[in-house]
């Protein structure tokens, strides 16, 4: 018998959930007696491989764990007596366990807190085997201590068959959730509840395809790709072959998620109802949501726009554009670089004379509306609010980005070879949205993580002899068009001619479940479409009623970049960095990659960037003219011409990479806010540079650099000090405020971390200095920049770029508990004034002295005021409370939680600001 294991309810993307309490121990041991059955075990077989030249210091993680399927009763054990499936979170404490454990490190404990990523399975590892379907070409083999798939075939066929069935053993649930959220159905599926309602709208927003569309993505990705292209299309049936074979089975065999019958989709008695079979179009479903999540770089002109409008006002044209450009830091010259050797690599830089541009008319922009005709709980307040926010989302240019990569040439390192420890930061979920695997078959010879349901290729991992992975780069592929109207608002000129927008719509509704008890409702989401891409503001540009909107470069090319993920995986093409280069040129999505093997370390920003006519500005809308398109743009296919290779930041050999969604390279601008002085690489950059400088590199020390960063606060590290010299340039003489410096020093001293007082405390060390500092930072950023920038200015500007981004903090692309912070934030900007006011040289200072007008006196009153102010403010104001932390509990507030897509719960861990999934290599031989 196959494998039991199933999955979890969409509850909530950015903020943790609860499963609804309908559960009552004493009510469901009847129930779980009825379901529960033994698992059959399979005939321990060896499977190992002779063809890894790694020599076992390939190691990876990625919490909770491997299993994310469980049956009814599983999930009813779980959430009565919180026990857990296997496999479900054996991976969650290695995980947590970095954090307190570091210090210590030594490439012996190195798998202590990581899986050992080696090819294949020894014979006494073996837990089971499987021949999915009785099929004679494929096997799947699950080790005993993390239960990952390792799937071998003798055909390409078989070999993805298995690969698909192993996917829908681990994650089925989710799967079907997420091919859901990509075609903005999952109300309908999964219910009501309003973060379901937010979720879909969000995505909905910014990928609306009719079936027809995501059908020609795939027939165009095929037929532009040649063989490989007819390859991908095979594999991909295969794959999807290997899913239905594994839904069919856990159906007739009754060991299918639980979640299809909390929610209504199967019932648990008669076993009626059914479960939709995958087909191709949910592939790319599934992509279109991945690739908005974490590889869209762009978006933002209208509200870049409106702050500029709002600084040209407060100063000027001349003097306000001069300060707009200081904050946006397009190009600064203290910004922390992954290619740090010199090179420039100019995108997105501002024209001499812009060209085209239509800001709008003051006042005159609205935000297009997505849901119509809304009833019930789809018209609540609850349901505007999560509407509201997946709006701001959708529109932002502060994407999702995460993740981060330490890459050191053999040239500095112990044994003479590369090390990398790198990894993507997707988020935590339960189960999560990667899943690891490993696969063997004829072109194929991978293990590592994908994205669940896109799992016939590994998408970051390793190879034979090679490793590579990605972080969220964000360069520009989004332009901002401004369609004038004609005849009525559903109209438009285009290349002179009256031209109907077209309408697309999603009718969803929803009753109550027992997974969701969210009441009866139901909207439209309804979005109008047009050549430059679908509306998303209305406004006027010099009287003219105009629609903004948005088209981006890989739009209608969702299944495009699955050419780049064959070939990482075809160990007959990846074999030098040059090919590992050549091969991430076919990934249209922006993502920075690395790349290491036994001798080279490798690097290249990926991303279809349109060629944009001279003099076009991407910070702003342009008008939707011919004259303003990207070059040689085919508005039928979405195409255009794309910069070539070499002009992506690029690099073979340097002496070390950092990336942390910092910028790529001089004169490279990616289209968020907050590449300045300050930025969460630099906790990278120091201490990597620190290491190559000493030389003798080693797994464990880049792992302890890593680890030291991902448990420092940014704002301590590299602000806070400047600050305090400020504070204490005169004697201190109000109590409050001295006692305040003494413990902000004293945290300091101790290296300005927010880390437990002991493993299991859930006590931070110096935790009343990091509450000053918690509860200081947004007074101080408001009291040194509003009185300059005056009120409209200031707001316009913190919409453009968020003040903070602390471990508890609800906003922000990401949400709370969600281990990913500091990303974005005004410390640049409070770094670079501060030093300004204490006349220290500033490289691409602000246009404008804040902090008390730029009196050092002025200033420390500010900062010495706003500081009582913050020692005097509680806990409990400072940490809210939450539905899973009480008020005040600020362990708890920072901490991370695996948010529920499912059935399944998970303690949450100790904050930790690093990638989810997560490898440590470093090879002893090549090909």
């Amino acid at each position: 018998m196959p494998r039991r294991t199933p999955r979890n309810l969409l509850d909530r993307l950015r903020t943790p959930g609860r499963f609804p309490g309908f559960l009552k121990a004493a009510s469901v041991c009847a129930l779980i007696a009825a379901l529960l059955s033994p698992l059959a075990q399979g005939t321990a077989t060896a499977a190992t491989a002779s063809n890894d030249y790694c020599g076992g210091q390939c190691s990876d993680i990625l919490p909770a764990g491997e299993n994310g399927n469980a049956t009814l009763a599983q999930i009813l054990l779980n959430q009565a007596f919180g026990v857990q499936p296997a496999h479900a979170e054996d991976q969650l404490g290695p995980y947590a366990n970095l954090a307190t454990g570091a210090s210590s490190l030594t490439d012996a404990k190195i798998n202590t807190f990581f899986n050992d990523a080696s090819f294949g399975v020894a014979s006494d590892q073996v837990a089971s085997t499987e021949s999915p379907s009785g099929r004679t070409d494929v096997t799947i083999v699950r080790d005993k201590a993390t239960g990952v798939p390792h799937i071998t075939g003798t055909t390409r066929y078989g070999t993805e068959y298995g690969a698909g069935y192993a996917a829908a053993e681990d994650r089925l649930w989710l799967m079907d959730v997420f091919r859901h959220v990509g075609r903005g159905q999952l109300t309908t599926f999964a219910g009501g509840v309003a973060a379901n309602q937010g979720l879909e709208q969000e995505f909905y927003r910014n990928a609306p395809y009719s079936e027809a569309e995501l059908q020609s993505q795939i027939d165009n990705a095929v037929a532009n790709n040649g063989a490989r292209g007819q390859q991908a299309l095979a594999d991909a049936n295969a794959y999807l072959a290997g899913i239905n074979a594994y839904i069919d089975a856990s159906d007739s065999g009754r060991y299918f998620p639980g979640e299809y019958v909390l929610t209504g989709h199967k019932d648990s008695i008669t076993n009626a109802g059914t479960i939709d079979h995958f087909k191709i179009t949910d592939l790319v479903a599934l992509a279109s949501v991945i690739g908005t999540l974490f590889g869209s770089g762009g978006g933002g002109e209208v509200n870049n726009a409106m702050s500029l409008l709002a600084a040209q006002e407060k100063y000027g044209v001349t003097e306000g554009t001069k300060v707009w450009e200081s904050f946006r830091e397009r190009n600064d010259p203290e910004a922390a670089l992954t290619v740090h050797n010199g090179e420039s690599f100019p995108y997105g830089t501002k024209p001499t004379t812009a060209q085209g541009e239509a800001l709008p008319d003051a006042g005159s922009v609205t935000t297009e509306p997505l849901v119509y005709d809304a009833t019930g709980t789809g018209a609540d307040q609850s349901a505007d609010a999560a509407s509201a926010a997946a709006t701001a989302t959708a529109l932002s240019s502060a994407k999702r980005g995460m993740s981060n990569a330490l890459v050191v040439s053999g040239k500095y390192t112990a044994s003479g070879h590369p090390i990398a420890v790198f990894g993507p930061q997707t988020g935590y979920f339960a189960p999560q949205l990667l899943m690891l695997q490993e696969i063997q078959g004829p072109g194929i010879s991978a293990r590592g993580a994908s994205f669940a349901g896109l799992s016939m290729y590994v998408e970051l991992g390793r190879g034979q002899d090679y490793s590579w992975s990605a972080t969220t780069s964000g360069q520009d592929i989004i332009d901002t068009y401004a369609v004038e109207l004609c005849q009525d608002d559903y109209h438009y000129l285009f290349h002179g001619t009256c031209t109907a927008m077209d309408e697309i719509e999603q009718k969803n509704s929803w009753t109550p479940t027992t997974a969701d008890g969210t009441a009866a409702g139901s909207y439209t989401m309804r979005v109008w479409k047009t050549k430059y891409g679908p509306v998303e503001y209305r406004a006027t540009v010099g009287g003219k009623k105009v629609a903004y909107t948005t088209l981006r470069s890989s739009y209608m090319h969702e299944a495009d970049s699955i050419i780049g993920f064959q070939m990482l995986n075809d160990p007959d093409y990846v074999k030098s960095p040059q090919t590992f280069q050549s091969a991430v040129q076919h990934i249209n999505y922006t993502f920075n990659w690395f790349y290491a093997d036994s001798q080279h370390t490798a690097y290249y920003n990926s991303g279809n960037n349109p060629v944009r006519p001279s003099g076009v500005d991407p910070e702003f809308p342009i008008w939707g003219q011919a004259a303003y398109e990207w070059q040689n743009w085919d508005p039928t296919t979405n195409t255009a011409d794309y910069t070539p290779a070499s002009a992506h930041p690029n690099s073979i050999d340097q002496d070390y990479y950092i990336s942390w969604n910092n910028k790529q390279a001089l004169n490279y601008t990616t289209a968020s806010w907050g590449d300045g002085s300050v930025h969460r690489g630099n906790l990278l950059d120091d201490r990597v540079k620190k290491l190559v400088a000493a030389g003798g590199v080693t797994r464990s020390s880049l792992v302890k650099a890593m680890s030291d960063a991902s448990l420092t606060d940014l704002r301590a590290e590299d602000v806070l000090p400047d600050l305090l010299k400020v504070v204490t340039s005169s004697t201190v003489t109000d109590s409050t405020a001295a006692a305040a410096v003494t413990k902000l020093q004293t945290w300091l001293t101790a290296g300005g971390k927010r880390t437990e007082t002991s493993a299991g405390s859930k006590t931070y060390a110096n935790s009343d200095a990091i509450r000053i500092l918690d509860a200081w930072w947004p007074l101080l950023v408001k009291a040194e920049f509003q009185p300059g920038l005056g009120d409209d200015l200031y707001t316009a500007f913190t919409k453009n770029l968020y003040i903070d981004e602390t471990p508890s903090a609800a906003h922000g692309p990401t949400g709370a508990h969600a281990g990913s912070s500091f990303q974005y934030g005004w410390w640049s900007y409070v770094d670079k004034d501060i030093r300004s006011v204490l006349g220290q040289s500033v490289s691409g200072p602000l246009a404008e002295q804040y902090c008390g007008g730029g009196s050092l006196s002025a200033c420390r009153d500010i900062l010495i005021s706003t500081l009582k102010t913050a020692a005097g403010t509680s806990a409990a104001t400072v940490y809210p409370g939450d539905s899973l932390c009480s008020a005040g509990d600020q362990w708890c507030a920072d901490s991370i939680v695996q948010r529920t897509l499912g059935g399944i719960k998970h303690s949450n861990i100790s904050w930790q600001n690093r990638p989810t999934f997560q490898q440590v290599v470093e090879y002893t031989s090549h090909r």
